[in-house]
C-alpha cells in the first residue's frame, strides 16, 4: 500500500485500521444511523449511539476485525441501543405510588358511600366465587401479597393465581354493575 502523495504536513499516514474504519464508516453510517433512529426514535441519539458503536469496534484492536464486522457493528449499535431505551424506561417509570396523591374517599360523601357499599358487599360477592379463587383475591388484593407468595399459600402455580384474581375482580366488577344498573345509567345520574 502505497501512501498518499499529497499529504497536509503534520498528519499521521493512514494506518490499514484507519482506512477500514474510514470505509466502514463511509459505507454503513448512514443504514446504521436510519436504523437507529427508527428504533430510538430520535436522531440525536442515533447518531451518539452510532459513534458508541465505531468506538467500541475500533477498540478492539484488531484491523483485520474491521473489514468483516459489519455486522458486529450493526449488532453492537443494537445492543447499545437497547441499553439506551432500557435507561429509558427506566427514568420515566412513574414515581411508586404515594397515598398522598389519591384522594381521600371521605372527603367526596358519595364516593364514600359508594366505597362502603363494595366494602359491605365484598364478601358476598366472593363467597359467590369457588374457593381458590376467592382465596387467590383475598390473598393478592385484601392482604396485598405478592402473586409469586400468594402461589405458594395456595399450592397453585403464580399464573393461576394471576388467572384467578382476574376473574374475581371481573365477577365482583359485574355483579357491581348489575347492583348500580347498566353503566350509562349509573353515568347520567352523576
Amino acid at each position: 500500500m502505497t501512501e498518499p502523495k499529497h499529504r497536509p504536513r503534520g498528519t499521521p499516514p493512514a494506518s490499514p485500521a484507519r482506512s477500514q474504519a474510514e470505509t466502514l464508516v463511509r459505507d454503513f453510517n448512514q443504514s446504521l444511523v436510519r436504523m437507529l433512529q427508527a428504533r430510538l426514535g430520535s436522531r440525536e441519539d442515533a447518531h451518539e449511539v452510532a459513534q458508541e458503536a465505531y468506538a467500541r469496534l475500533l477498540n478492539l484492536g484488531d484491523g483485520n476485525a474491521i473489514g468483516f464486522h459489519s455486522a458486529y457493528l450493526f449488532r453492537i449499535a443494537q445492543n447499545l441501543a437497547t441499553d439506551r431505551l432500557r435507561r429509558r424506561a427506566h427514568m420515566e417509570q412513574p414515581a411508586e405510588a404515594d397515598l398522598a396523591l389519591w384522594p381521600d374517599p371521605a372527603v367526596d360523601p358519595e364516593r364514600s358511600a359508594g366505597a362502603a357499599q363494595i366494602v359491605e358487599r365484598l364478601p358476598a360477592l366472593l363467597a359467590e366465587l369457588p374457593p381458590r379463587c376467592a382465596e387467590a383475591f383475598r390473598l393478592v388484593r385484601l392482604q396485598q401479597l405478592g402473586y409469586g407468595e400468594a402461589a405458594a399459600r395456595l399450592g397453585l402455580t403464580e399464573r393461576m393465581v394471576r388467572i384467578h384474581v382476574a376473574r374475581a375482580l371481573a365477577h365482583c366488577q359485574q355483579r357491581l354493575d348489575e347492583g348500580a344498573g347498566t353503566p350509562a345509567q349509573g353515568r347520567e345520574d352523576a
